[in-house]
This record gives structure tokens, C-alpha cells and sequence, in this order.
């Protein structure tokens, strides 16, 4: 099956592309998805229009995205979470933990957009690429930093409850 992509789909072809896929890929994903146009003769005509469409609505995009990157490059991001002695997390900071943050600071970036090929599980400064379209990526500063804990502090209140118990217990 012939199909015309109306928007970018990863693998397969950028928009207003006329590719060949499987029949049940094209009918099940790409056509309910509204993500392709069935390649007919009629579709074929309209094809040239939408490509000027499509890279007009590219270039815009890209400035945009350009505009964008200006603003989160500076930026930097930091998390708190517990860790071990060696510095590793006992839970990690994830491309959701990243986007919710972002749009705490006022950026609205789905998380699908920032690339992490696994999450972050170390104390430590990384750098983390947020692709905003085909051609622009940004990279975020995302900071760290281990949980403090009071080993002291948690020693007192076990002392203190400790006498409350034996009381009870004389009782």
C-alpha cells in the first residue's frame, strides 16, 4: 500500500512523503492516526501543495524551535533524591520528572522530546538533549544533587520514643 505522510512519522519518512508500507500498518496505525492519506491519484494531485505546506510550516516550526533553544540552553535544572555512599539513586530522574519541571519554569516540551536512553540514577551534573524539531536540539543542564540526611536527627526521636515504651510496659 501507498501512502502520503502528513506529518513526520520516525522510521518510516518525513511529511508529504509517498512511501510503500504494509497493508495492515498503513489500514491499522498510519490512516486512523490521521498520520497518512491513502496514495490515490487524487491524493497524488494534492501532494505538491502540501509539501509547500508542510516546509512552510517546517520553517516556522524550526524558528520557533530556534527561539526556544535560546531560552532552555541557559537553563538549569536540578532534583533532589536519595542516595547511596556511592552516589547512585536509590529511584532516578526520568524525562517526566524532566518535563514537569520544565513546565513548572513556564516551558511546555513533551517528554517524548527530551532523549534520555535511560534514566538518570547518579548524583552529578548531566547534559540532556531535548530535540525541539528534525534539525534544532537543545541541551539542558540537569543537576543532582544527593538528599541530606540527619543521621543525628533521626537517632533523637528513636531515643525518645524509646523511654515512652518502657514506661508503658512498667505500667
Amino acid at each position: 500500500m501507498e501512502v502520503i505522510l502528513k506529518e513526520d512519522v520516525a522510521n518510516l519518512g518525513h511529511r508529504g512523503d509517498v512511501v510503500k508500507v504494509a497493508d495492515g500498518y498503513g489500514r491499522n496505525f498510519l490512516l486512523p492516526r490521521k498520520l497518512a492519506l491513502q496514495a490515490t491519484d487524487a491524493n497524488k494531485a494534492v501532494i505538491v501543495t502540501m509539501k509547500s505546506a508542510a516546509a512552510r510550516r517546517s520553517a516556522s516550526e524550526k524558528v520557533q524551535a530556534e527561539e526556544l533553544v535560546a531560552k532552555l540552553e541557559p537553563l538549569v535544572l536540578s532534583f533532589t533524591r536519595k542516595s547511596g555512599e556511592a552516589g547512585h539513586l536509590f529511584g532516578s530522574v526520568t524525562s517526566a520528572d524532566i518535563a514537569a519541571d520544565l513546565a513548572a519554569k513556564g516551558f511546555e516540551v513533551d517528554r517524548r522530546k527530551i532523549v534520555l536512553n535511560e534514566p538518570l540514577k547518579t548524583v552529578g551534573d548531566h547534559s540532556v538533549a531535548v530535540k525541539l524539531h528534525r534539525e534544532v536540539t537543545a541541551h539542558v543542564k540537569v543537576t543532582v544533587v544527593a538528599e541530606a540526611t540527619d543521621e543525628v536527627a533521626a537517632a533523637e526521636p528513636a531515643a525518645a520514643v524509646e523511654p515512652a515504651t518502657e514506661e508503658v510496659a512498667a505500667e
